[in-house]
């Protein structure tokens, strides 16, 4: 791969949107998590124990390649992306508890990412007698995912006016960078994506629906609001495929690698939509009741 376009331009793109997120978050919602600790718990058991143990069983069960499976792992293992805010108001969720969430996952990501992608390397061994990922990688996960969030975050409590005007140019730039660069990164290595899409089309669009799913579904069955499961239901079900893609490509140089989340990032905008209106519909006229008995 080795592209100035991918190993400087992911990071960098990455970089800004976490810089972004980092805006528009602060202690508050880190403190949020108290007040409503059994929806964030459910939530983050769902994410880093139950998907990364069902991602696997699928990727067993496709007896996909190696460096796939490893690929597969790494999304699994990524923490939920921040367009889940964008569905969770769309579909009525609770931006808040996806707020929380995501500063969350933001922190839990550092450990959780190199363990559950050095574990699949272990595993699946892609590499040959390579090492893989190796625990000194995990510092470059840390410097992508959390030193621009942390950079972010201080920038909003020391001149909160400037990151309240900078909120929407960043997100603006991130945005156009990410399409840049992805767009050249497929471009530069398409026959390898269509070699492998229909290898990864359904393995990745199984995984977002029972990501999805579960979301929403565990929560609902242990009482928790409905409001709180369509906002973990996207929290959990969408991936930061992002992140997997620039782990992939810029710390361990693997353009295969990224491949599981490429294919996941195009599909999952269409999965999460009509499942948002699943959602939504199955439990309009139950809600409607409720208010009219209240």
């Amino acid at each position: 791969m080795g592209s100035a376009l991918t190993t400087i331009g992911l990071p960098v793109a990455l970089g800004i949107i976490m810089l972004g997120l980092g805006l528009s978050l602060t202690l508050a919602d880190f403190a949020r998590v108290l007040k409503q600790p059994k929806a964030v718990i459910v939530a983050l058991l769902c994410q880093l124990i139950l998907l990364p143990a069902i991602c696997f069983g699928l990727v067993l069960a496709f007896q996909l390649p190696p460096v796939l499976a490893v690929g597969m792992m790494m999304l699994a293992a990524s923490p939920g992306g921040t367009t889940a805010n964008l569905y969770s108001h769309l579909f009525r969720g609770d931006i808040a508890l996806n707020i929380s969430l995501t500063a969350v996952n933001s922190v839990i990501a550092v450990i959780t990412l190199p363990v559950i992608t050095n574990f699949a390397i272990w595993y699946f061994r892609p590499f040959d007698d390579q090492l893989g990922l190796q625990w000194a990688k995990a510092l470059e996960v840390f410097a992508i995912v959390l030193l621009p969030v942390a950079l972010g975050m201080l920038i909003r409590r020391f001149w909160p006016a400037f990151a309240r005007g900078m909120d929407k140019p960043v997100r603006i730039a991130s945005v156009i960078i990410l399409i840049v660069v992805i767009a050249g990164a497929v471009a530069s290595n398409w026959k390898l994506l269509t070699d492998n899409f229909a290898q990864l089309a359904l393995i990745t669009i199984l995984f977002c629906v029972i990501s999805l799913a579960i979301g929403y579904a565990v929560p609902r069955m242990l009482k928790i609001g409905r409001r709180q499961a369509i906002a973990s239901s996207f929290e959990i079900g969408i991936h930061n495929a992002t992140l997997a893609i620039v782990i992939a490509q810029s710390v361990l140089g693997s353009m295969e690698l990224s491949l599981p989340a490429a294919v996941y990032g195009v599909l999952m905008f269409f999965i999460a939509f009509g499942f948002g209106f699943l959602i939504r519909g199955k439990e309009r006229v139950p809600d409607v009741t409720a208010e009219v008995a209240s």
